[in-house]
């Protein structure tokens, strides 16, 4: 492209919303346990963190950790709606079933990841 030659308005706002696109977080995750072994409460902070700020955060999170929602047992006024799935089917219609879809690997990995 020529220095001269300038690039529309529209190209430009769709460039700039593609820069703000949000973007996956990459920063790497540690798993904290605020619970007991038999009562696990895990949480995913920042592994890069400061020791002291580290200490001091997984020790605000463990003095306030009643407060968080750990399974949906914990949030008696949920519709169960919300959170049940369920699929109307007719008694005379067999359910069918459809053949094993495969995918390429590299998209296999991704999906199972």
């Amino acid at each position: 492209m020529e220095d001269d030659e300038e690039i529309p308005d529209e190209i430009k706002w769709m460039l700039e919303q593609k820069r703000k696109a949000i973007q996956p977080h990459q920063e790497e995750i540690e798993i904290i346990n605020l619970g007991t072994e038999e009562d696990k409460k895990e949480i995913n902070i920042g592994a890069l963190l400061d020791a002291k700020v580290k200490e001091r955060l997984v020790e605000l999170l463990r003095e306030y950790s009643d407060i968080f929602a750990w399974s949906y047992k914990d949030m008696p006024g949920l519709d169960a709606d919300v959170v049940e799935h369920r699929l109307p089917k007719k008694l005379e219609c067999p359910p069918v079933k459809q053949k094993l879809r495969r995918f390429h690997p590299d998209m296999a990995l991704k999906i199972k990841e």
